[in-house]
């Protein structure tokens, strides 16, 4: 990294408002410059008509350079999962010590048939790829197969977290997407469905080929040159996915990735394949166990009563459970949403049942100890899928300040990714004065962009910002973010 984080104190005096494409001042003091203060102004008009945009940047010891509408609520999309690595960072030492990975017991039914119980514990990284090296499926149907070679059923079990597949506000059409996929305690390969597609003759339907958990409907036709417009639709809870639209005949082919409504019954109809092929004979069918939400999910409701959870019985085999550290790059870097909500269960789980509602208590007292107001910041998920989710640049402010202050500060700051280098923003600020020198959360949802963390300027000040966008007009998400960054490169050229 270029700079070092010391400390930082939140001050904020200066409110703008967006009409149009005009910036006007509602009050001002500042310890920027004027002519500074113009030109961000000026590049964030540049932004589209009709929205918009909240800025808050200071310095690490709290010297506030600009702001605007630094208490206006935004929806931050994945600016939330800076809030949820930060309270799994609070709690990681423990978090780690007492995680789980995936484990699988025979279970001895009527008539001393035996079914075999996958168990899930939170593990985001269980795999079954054929190249898998670490936290393999495969592993476990080794165990089995190795101690019997006759099942009855094949049993998923989520148990470990209440049932939430999906958060309040979930917009229901991202959910058949990889980006909006079921949250489960058993989690196999990102709860993705993989397709891939390879255009044919002009006239002629591609090739699909998939795993065949779903029945796949193939209406996709192949046309001549290089573009590809295909959609995919799915009722939720459905197995059938239909594919329309057109590929062109010169497009390589194509790798596509839904999402899985049932992880648990995903995970157990992947086990039972593994287990055919290693000559297990499986008698019965492909079942779940989950736990349904209840009232003693909800932290209020409980009235500070313990969270009963259920016992697990002794197991065949076990995996070891991952890196926390390790995924929170990934979530961090990648904006991996599925993660992330992993996560947010594990640190709720700790402190209670699993439930969102035991994550969002858990969020509330951090942040209160961090110095944020309520007013700030409400999260309906951890991941920012949300359309309830709501933030303000002084809470994310903040919260980037308070974590330099934490001693994870500088590990959680690895996790960000780098302006023109890697993850989110690999292909953001190449060629300018902040490429490898802003390390920052992206966010992105319908309508809304948010990008939230530190720069090191010209001089090599190292600051804090957030910048919020909202409610763009369609199919200019790209201009509020281009506005938004080219008035960062004018502060980092002009301090």
């Amino acid at each position: 990294m270029n700079a070092s984080i010391n400390k930082f104190a939140l001050a904020a005096t200066l409110a703008l408002s967006f009409s149009s494409v005009a910036v006007q001042a509602q009050t001002a003091t500042s310890l920027a410059p004027a002519p500074l203060l113009t030109a961000v102004e000026q590049k964030l008009a540049e932004g589209p008509a009709g929205s918009r945009i909240g800025m808050l940047v200071a310095t690490l010891d709290g010297e506030v350079l600009v702001s605007i509408a630094p208490d206006q609520r935004f929806i931050p999309a994945s600016n939330t999962k800076m809030f949820t690595t930060a309270i799994a960072y609070t709690e990681l030492p423990l978090l780690q010590r007492t995680a789980k990975g995936t484990g699988v017991q025979l279970e001895t039914v009527a008539d001393g048939e035996v079914d075999v119980v996958l168990h899930g514990r939170g593990d985001a990284m269980l795999s079954s790829a054929d190249n898998c090296q670490t936290d393999c499926l495969q592993t476990l149907a080794d165990a089995v197969a190795a101690k019997t070679g006759h099942v009855r059923n094949i049993v998923g079990d989520d148990s470990w977290f209440p049932d939430e597949r999906w958060s309040p506000g979930m917009s229901w059409n991202n959910i058949q997407s990889r980006y909006g996929t079921g949250v489960s305690a058993l989690t196999l390969d990102d709860n993705e469905l993989v397709v891939k597609l390879a255009p044919g003759a002009v006239g002629a339907a591609p090739s699909v080929q998939a795993s065949g958990y779903y029945e796949i409907e193939n209406r996709v036709v192949t046309v001549a040159g290089k573009e590809d417009a295909i959609d995919a639709s799915r009722m939720p809870n459905s197995r059938l996915l239909r594919l329309t639209g057109t590929v062109g005949a010169e497009v390589a082919p194509m790798t596509l990735r839904y999402g899985i409504d049932d992880p648990a019954h995903y995970a157990a109809w992947r086990f039972g394949e593994l287990l055919r092929a290693r000559g297990v004979h499986i008698e019965g069918d492909i079942t779940v166990r989950h736990r349904p939400l209840t009232a003693a999910d909800d932290p209020e409701k409980r009235r500070g009563a313990p969270a009963i959870l259920p016992l697990e019985p002794a197991m065949l085999a076990e995996l070891p459970a991952p890196s926390l550290a390790e995924n929170m790059v990934r979530i961090n870097k990648e904006s991996q949403n599925l993660h992330t909500e992993l996560m947010l269960r594990r640190v709720a789980r700790h402190a209670g049942s699993g439930s969102i509602a035991d994550g969002q208590a858990v969020m509330h007292r951090v942040m209160t100890g961090a110095g944020l107001s309520e007013a700030g910041y409400h999260f309906a998920d951890g991941s920012g899928m949300s359309s309830y989710n709501r933030l303000s640049p002084r809470a994310a402010v903040g919260l980037l300040g308070w974590i330099t202050r934490q001693p994870w500060g500088a590990a959680w700051r690895e996790t960000l990714p780098i302006a023109g280098r890697d993850g989110t923003l690999q292909n953001r600020f190449k060629g300018t004065i902040l490429e490898g020198r802003l390390f920052a959360k992206t966010g992105s949802l319908n309508a809304s962009r948010a990008l939230s963390g530190y720069l090191v300027t010209r001089s090599g000040k190292t600051l804090v910002f957030s910048a919020l966008a909202n409610d763009m007009p369609e199919d200019t998400d790209g201009q509020a973010t281009a506005a938004v960054d080219r008035a960062l490169v004018a502060i980092a050229e002009a301090l």
